[in-house]
């Protein structure tokens, strides 16, 4: 679901923190002053999350599905796993060296499913999210692209009965053609990407399933032995997706899983055609309105309120990648919540004045 290269410098931690800037873009600073993901726990289905040094505090035992891990979930030999899960909760090393995730002190439920080729099986993602519901994670984030077996939609309506946000990414362009599963499916979150400026990436997917658009372009995270990796995909903005859900769900507790969903993409800043639309869903994620908004519940409709404005691509390196990463031909990201439920406001244009919210 993305390509990937190993950064070659050093082990990069005085670095890469002025790289991923999705942090400026996402004005993550301001929103971790309303909520860094506090007991929130963070499902990852995937290659398995190796102990960085920038999140093993936040990474807890977790379990392997299938032969050849540790037996906790704590051991990757491919490093998408570990980048998705630094995406999410990374905490760095103090001041601003190492790697940050969007909920910095959330924790990471890691589960091996796939082998370090990428090429998972359906009924053993199944069995990761099954094991993530019977642990009751709050959020599941699934950076993969199956197909429906009928095990696996279970376990999907299964999370999402036990209020569990489902997080899944829509899948890249052209290794698929269509949006991927559990993407597709009815109370998912399905997230695609944007590039720096905050534009559709030309890799992601469209279609009617399309909820929501996060960075994914040159996404700087956690990679093996204590080093980094860039990587491109909607596996990256599935990650980001479920770090944002992790800040909600930390800062409203008491918030269904759904409603959480409809936080995200109430608050979301309108791109493409007015309305939702199948390139960019009902828009861009906005971390600071999605925590801020005053957001009246699925079921009543408002055209007056409106969230804060969204940020703007903070400045970028650049550098090199290559194309070695998770091809899953079985597996997609995922990051879940719904396509099918009523929105409370006019959808909100990136171009319109700063409005003012209540705080």
């Amino acid at each position: 679901m993305a390509t990937s290269a190993l950064l070659p410098f050093g082990d990069g931690s005085d670095r890469v923190r002025a790289d991923q800037w999705h942090l400026g873009f996402l004005r993550t600073a301001e929103a971790h002053q309303l909520s860094q993901g506090e007991g929130i726990v963070v499902a990852v289905p995937d290659t398995g999350v190796e102990a960085h040094p920038d999140l093993e505090k936040n990474l807890l035992p977790g379990m392997d599905v299938i032969p050849g891990g540790s037996g906790d979930g704590r051991r990757d030999a491919n490093s998408h796993g570990t980048g998705m899960a630094g995406l999410i909760a990374s905490h760095g090393r103090g001041g601003n060296r190492g790697a940050l995730g969007v909920a910095p002190k959330s924790k990471v439920l890691p589960i091996f499913d796939t082998p370090a080729n990428g090429l998972g099986k359906p009924d053993d993602l199944a069995a990761s999210i099954e094991y993530a519901t019977a642990q009751h994670a709050d959020v599941i984030s699934i950076s993969a692209a199956s197909t429906p077996t009928p095990r696996l939609k279970s376990a999907i309506e299964s999370a999402l009965e036990a209020n569990i946000v489902v997080v899944a990414a829509v899948g890249n362009m052209p290794s698929e053609t269509s949006i991927s599963y559990p993407a597709s499916e009815q109370g998912v979150i399905a997230v695609g990407g944007s590039d720096r400026q905050g534009n559709k990436a030309e890799f992601s997917i469209e279609g009617t399933d399309v909820d929501i658009l996060a960075p994914a372009v040159d996404i700087y995270t956690t990679s093996l032995a204590g080093r980094y990796r860039r990587s491109t995909g909607t596996s990256d903005a599935t990650a980001i997706v479920a770090g944002a859900a992790a800040l909600i769900r930390s800062k409203y507790p008491d918030l269904p899983a759904q409603e959480v969903a409809h936080r995200l993409t109430a608050t979301a800043v309108d791109k493409g055609p007015p309305g939702r639309d199948d390139q960019y869903g009902y828009g861009v994620i906005d971390l600071v309105a999605a925590l801020t908004a005053d957001v009246p519940p699925l079921g009543f409709e408002s055209s007056d309120v409106t969230p804060p404005a969204s940020a703007e691509a903070a400045p970028d390196k650049d550098g090199d990648s290559s194309s070695t990463a998770r091809g899953l031909a079985t597996l997609g990201v995922l990051v879940a919540a719904g396509g099918g439920y009523l929105f409370w406001r006019r959808r909100r244009r990136a171009d319109d004045p700063p409005p003012r919210v209540s705080r």
